[in-house]
């Protein structure tokens, strides 16, 4: 089935299940790729003012060979332009490890459909509990780069959060690859996740997700560095954006910029009044970020 033919539009955003959310910019299109839900592996939505969404499908329609299908296997999608394709990265089960790892799938069109043809994982972190949370990082000279999370909380082993070289066109790691960040402050117990660095003034921002993702006690936080490579600082023991009354265990955090320079950020939350599955929902939620005395802010909208 094509994707024109999967168009729908959206009614109520707080009542469709899209979490860790990745916006893309495309000129004056945008385009939602989330966690798989509502029977699609990466999930799809389009459009033109961030306010009116349509769903446009599946954006993977096919898994690897390597990977297991099912619901709640295939999660949280980024995708980076490149000259002339798109590259999504995303989470999956491993079948024959039993572990999340990354993949790696290309398109001509940021609408997909995303084609995957490898026969293993694109990284995976077999010693760590295997690695989740993908997320792009584009340096001002236009080197790549790829952050994620080893997922050691799942076999009882520290998680830590990664960066490493990407090739120029994104398909292949290069270097070694660096550990940035581990959880060290009470409020993130049991792990930290969901890495997404963004650059202001020559310092880089390191946000991610803290506690545990089916808890109105997730949230989401930052450190800071002068290089790409840290140290990263934390300057706060409290979460940076915590629940309040309309918004409950907010986390996987991406960033993206409107056609006018101004940064935004797209989140999930639950739905309130219900956290955690299956009653609950994780909905998509946007922000707009701005610097002040060089720490960012949030205005929710």
């Amino acid at each position: 089935m094509s994707t024109q033919n999967l168009k729908s539009t959206i009614e109520n955003l707080q009542a469709v299940d899209f979490p860790d959310p990745f916006v893309l910019r495309v000129g004056a299109d945008y385009y939602a790729y989330a966690t798989n839900a509502s029977g699609y592996n990466v999930q799809l939505l389009h459009s033109n003012d961030l306010r009116t969404w349509e769903r446009l499908g599946d954006a993977l329609p096919q898994l690897p060979v390597w990977a297991a299908a099912g619901q709640n296997l295939t999660w949280a999608p980024t995708v980076l332009q490149r000259p002339g394709f798109y590259v999504l990265y995303y989470t999956a089960r491993f079948a024959a490890a039993g572990l999340q790892c990354l993949g790696c799938a290309i398109s001509a069109s940021p609408a997909g459909p995303f084609h995957d043809q490898s026969t293993e994982p694109f990284l995976c972190q077999h010693r760590l509990g295997g690695s989740i949370d993908p997320s792009p990082f584009v340096e001002d000279d236009g080197r790549i780069y790829l952050l994620w999370k080893n997922d050691g909380n799942s076999c009882d082993l520290p998680t830590g959060l990664w960066l490493q070289a990407l090739r120029d066109d994104g398909l292949a790691v290069e270097g070694k690859a660096v550990e940035l960040l581990r959880r060290d402050q009470p409020w993130e117990l049991p792990l930290v996740e969901a890495p997404a660095l963004v650059k202001h003034e020559g310092r880089y921002y390191l946000f991610y997700s803290g506690n545990w993702w089916e808890s109105a006690d997730y949230a989401i936080n930052y450190a800071v560095s002068d290089t790409l490579t840290g140290p990263y600082i934390k300057p706060h023991a409290q979460p940076w954006f915590a629940r309040r009354e309309d918004v409950l265990g907010p986390g996987g955090q991406e960033f993206f910029t409107t056609p006018d320079g101004q940064l935004w950020m797209a989140y999930h939350a639950w739905t309130v009044p219900n956290v955690g599955y299956p009653a609950g929902t994780r909905s998509l939620h946007l922000a707009q970020i701005a610097f002040k005395d060089r720490q960012p802010t949030i205005k929710t909208t």
